[in-house]
């Protein structure tokens, strides 16, 4: 079983504006919502994929009940643990140049973060668990390498696609996969990343810390995937950029639907780059249907 963690959900209001007026009255002309953070995206993704996937993470108050039932809609297994306080809403204003409003999110307690943390007890060994996106400012840095410890215990593995000071121990908690763009390779090793030439070496050391796959987002230059047996590069299809929101976490979900379905890595590979494309493409996540369009595009090559 894949197991998806978002510490901090969201739901993400999306609103269309066509001419915004600061201190004005301003009415949307499109408006939608959807569960957001990371490992939500993933196991949705996974789901158009016919993979079957498990959601943990906090929730609480109307807002996490909203989250929890479009997800069961959509065929979705969860098992979120309830905190007090409301989770989070984000706003997203789209009128010509696109602006973010987050929410801050519930408290998480002590109490809280221990009752999650036991779920991992009951994981077997084959189980996957995604970590994915932003810590809760209540909950202490390290959350993830607990989580990794707590899995380590139960033999299960871990796919890493976090950022910040977390990111920088992640390749110790020995992931099946990270996926880092290049502007957060370059962080972790103090330096700026502008190609896929440049981002190679920095891919490399990921797997020489203990990553067994590493994922380089590109953007318009594609993704690196680094293994012990070598490096490769994927294209980006042709398409038009319409959401760069839940594109990385889409290719997180193609890669491990490869591997879930037995393809070799490169063909994973070329699954997790046509789903970021998808995804990329399209308003919301990418449908199954846009993927297997997009995916004879993908050429990967060994470098």
């Amino acid at each position: 079983m894949i197991y998806t963690v978002t510490l901090n959900p969201s739901v993400d209001y999306i609103v269309h504006v066509e001419e915004f007026s600061v201190g004005g009255l301003n009415r949307s002309v499109y408006d939608t919502k959807y569960p957001g953070g990371k490992g939500i995206n993933v196991s949705r993704v996974l789901n158009r994929h016919h993979v079957p996937s498990k959601v943990l993470g906090f929730i609480g108050g109307f807002t996490g009940g909203y989250i929890k039932s479009f997800l069961e809609e959509e065929k979705l297994e969860t098992a979120f643990h309830e905190v007090n306080g409301d989770t989070r809403i984000n706003v997203k204003l789209k009128t010509g140049d696109e602006t973010e409003i987050n929410g801050q999110g519930p408290v998480i307690s002590e109490e809280d973060f221990a009752a999650f943390l036991d779920q991992f007890s009951a994981m077997k060994e084959g189980d996957i668990v995604v970590l994915a996106g932003s810590i809760p400012s209540s909950l202490p840095q390290d959350t993830y390498e607990k989580i990794a410890e707590k899995c380590k215990e139960q033999n299960v593995r871990v796919v890493v696609d976090i950022s910040g000071e977390a990111l920088l121990k992640a390749a110790e908690m020995k992931p099946l996969l990270m996926k880092p763009n290049h502007h957060e390779l370059g962080e972790m090793f103090g330096t700026t990343i502008t190609s896929a030439e440049e981002a190679v070496p920095y891919g490399k050391k990921l797997v020489e810390r203990g990553a067994e796959n590493a994922i380089v987002s590109m953007a318009g230059e594609g993704a690196l995937l680094c293994t012990k047996d070598g490096v490769y590069h994927a294209n980006v299809p042709k398409g038009k950029l319409v959401n760069s929101v839940g594109a990385g976490d889409s290719v997180v979900a193609g890669f491990l639907a490869g591997i879930e379905k037995q393809l070799g890595i490169k063909e994973a590979f070329r699954l997790g780059v046509a789903s970021g494309s998808a995804t990329a493409f399209s308003e919301e996540l990418g449908t199954e249907e846009l993927v297997h369009k997009l995916l004879p595009e993908v050429q990967v090559k060994a470098i």
